[in-house]
């Protein structure tokens, strides 16, 4: 019998150190880790200001920077990765997703949305899709995952928690419908919060045990020194999916594409020439 997923091949262990450890650390909020980095994207800001000059909507740097960290994980494979039933697997795909609120403001409804990447897409190809979908679901007011939430919350408390052990245990064998997954932040590849559209430092943000997604990033504001531009970003990983090395070398190719925006008229999947 077949040990993959809908959405992931199994990975056998190498050695008895990676077989035992999901059984170790059984929870993914029991293995992480978090860090925060200043990146320089003094070049991206420039590069994005050139696009847009040409362009009939506005290139955004939330959306250069997720076309950033999508390359960035299909260069460094190994974050695509996820443990779930005590058994490791490669993700299918590469997937982002993040929050839309319908308006600025305390009462603003939050709209999750994901965004299936297409390795033949470049940066721009990346943020078209995002704005698209941005603007469907803020015209539509809901999608669907809003509505499988809303019938679920519909049920009494006591069958709830019924309904939500069941869907955890499909979760454990990778038997959830697709239907449930499809529009899920917790089955991406990589979940980003822009903290900096309001305002706001980067901070760190929990992982959760349901679901799949591995890699959680937020970004902070913009900083302005003598023409230099920053940012902050805190990312939380499973380290049952990777080494500290690993993790270490992946910010510093990112860190190398925002050095060199030009990679990013690139298809996402193309091989970045960096070592450290």
């Amino acid at each position: 019998m077949s040990k993959d997923r809908r959405d992931g091949k199994y990975i056998k262990p190498t050695d008895a150190m990676h077989a035992i450890m999901p059984y170790l650390m059984e929870k993914r909020i029991e293995s992480e880790v978090s860090k925060t980095e200043t990146l320089d994207i003094t070049n991206l800001m420039a590069w994005i200001d050139k696009k847009n000059e040409n362009l009939e909507f506005k290139f955004t740097l939330f959306q250069a920077l997720a076309a950033v960290f999508v390359k960035t994980i299909y260069n460094r494979p190994y974050l695509n990765r996820f443990v779930q039933g005590h058994r490791m697997y490669d993700r299918r795909h590469v997937s982002i997703s993040f929050v839309a609120k319908d308006k600025f403001s305390d009462e603003g409804e939050e709209k999750l949305i994901v965004l299936t990447i297409n390795p033949k897409d470049n940066a721009l190809g990346i943020a078209h899709k995002m704005a698209i979908d941005v603007f469907k679901t803020r015209k539509q007011g809901t999608n669907d995952m809003d509505q499988s939430l809303k019938m679920l919350t519909k049920l009494p408390r006591f069958l709830m928690r019924i309904v939500v052990r069941f869907i955890k245990w499909l979760d454990y064998h990778g038997w959830v419908p697709k239907s449930l997954t499809e529009g899920d932040s917790n089955y991406s590849t990589l979940l980003l919060s822009n903290l900096g559209s309001i305002k706001c430092d980067s901070c760190y943000h929990h992982l959760n045990n349901y679901g799949t997604n591995s890699l959680v990033i937020t970004i902070g504001t913009i900083k302005e020194n003598k023409k230099k531009y920053t940012i902050d970003i805190t990312a939380t990983l499973d380290e049952r999916i990777a080494d500290g090395f690993y993790f270490a070398k992946s910010i510093k190719l990112a860190q190398y594409i925002l050095d060199n925006p030009d990679l990013l008229e690139e298809n996402v999947s193309s091989k970045v020439d960096f070592n450290i």
